[in-house]
């Protein structure tokens, strides 16, 4: 199969690079800007994604770009909306023309103004409560009325090696700081960027071997929850920073410009029936996240 990859230097299309050296699969890594292995892509140019994919035979899509900066996006609609709907639209369409598969990540901020104290599961009905949940719904939205073999993996609070992620933010901030103030009334599952890759991977392995996209809508993070508070307070245990106290706190004492969720989990259960898979616990993938990190940095 011939894979293209778009958001290649964002956390979870470098996690693919990462899991794309094991395949049997001839991979191309794009972002909008070229870098090295990454060719340069605009996702919003349908012309140049029809050109770019009849010149690398590309069978699937996996499509890792997003606008993912909450906060701005609740003042940049039309931005958010241009890279979260109508991008992946313009994947879902060269992907129906040639008859493909895409591959979609979407998020669960498109439960954002649902009240839920239980896992969420794909066929709850969407709430999203700011612009990024609202423009990340549409681009889902705008894939399935395309008509083109399409699978849809919503995942939560991710997190890897590189990039800005919470992980990072918080080996900083302890690392530098007596103490610090993180929210205990939000829940979710963290989501190791190495952990979504591989499921991504047994997605292609599955079309691969099966000729079957079991469209649809998926549900990935890693097994387990806790709040942000107990997810700071075990990055900063795993890296050894005793020195920073973390207190917890409402989302009221965290200003925003958009509400997040408060309870987030995500139900794994049709993901791990229809491509067999086993999901790591959140502290065990944060472990080997803390890991990899601390060996880059020897």
């Amino acid at each position: 199969m011939n894979v293209l990859v778009t958001g290649a230097g964002g956390q979870l299309g470098t996690a693919m690079r990462g899991v794309s050296g094991g395949s049997e699969d001839n991979y191309v890594f794009t972002d909008i800007s070229e870098a090295r292995g990454i060719s340069a892509l605009d996702i919003t140019d349908i012309g140049a994604v029809r050109r770019c994919c009849k010149a690398n035979g590309t069978d699937i899509i996996v499509n890792c770009a997003a606008y993912t900066d909450v906060d701005a996006a609740e003042n940049d609609y039309d931005g958010a909306e241009r890279l979260n709907a109508y991008a992946p639209a313009c994947l879902a369409e060269v992907m129906r023309e040639s008859g493909g598969l895409l591959i979609h990540i979407s998020t669960d901020y498109v439960f954002g103004d649902s009240p839920c104290d239980t896992p969420c599961r794909e066929d709850l009905p969407a709430a999203p409560a700011g612009v990024y949940g609202l423009t990340k719904l549409h681009g889902e939205q705008r894939i399935l009325e395309s008509g083109c073999n399409s699978v849809i993996v919503r995942t939560a609070w991710l997190y890897g090696e590189t990039g800005r992620n919470f992980c990072r933010t918080v080996i900083n901030l302890t690392s530098s700081r007596p103490s610090l103030k993180v929210v205990a009334d939000q829940v979710g599952t963290p989501t190791y960027a190495g952990d979504l890759a591989s499921a991504i991977a047994a997605v292609i392995d599955d079309y691969r071997k099966h000729g079957n996209s079991h469209n649809g809508i998926y549900h990935y993070s890693n097994e387990g929850s806790c709040s942000w508070y107990e997810f700071a307070c075990r990055i900063r245990d795993l890296w050894g920073n005793d020195g920073c106290e973390i207190r917890p706190c409402t989302s009221a004492e965290y200003p925003s410009p958009v509400r997040r969720p408060a309870y987030s989990v995500l139900d794994k259960t049709k993901i791990k029936r229809t491509f067999g898979l086993e999901i790591p616990s959140w502290d065990t993938s944060l472990r080997k996240c803390i890991d990899n990190i601390r060996n880059e940095t020897a």
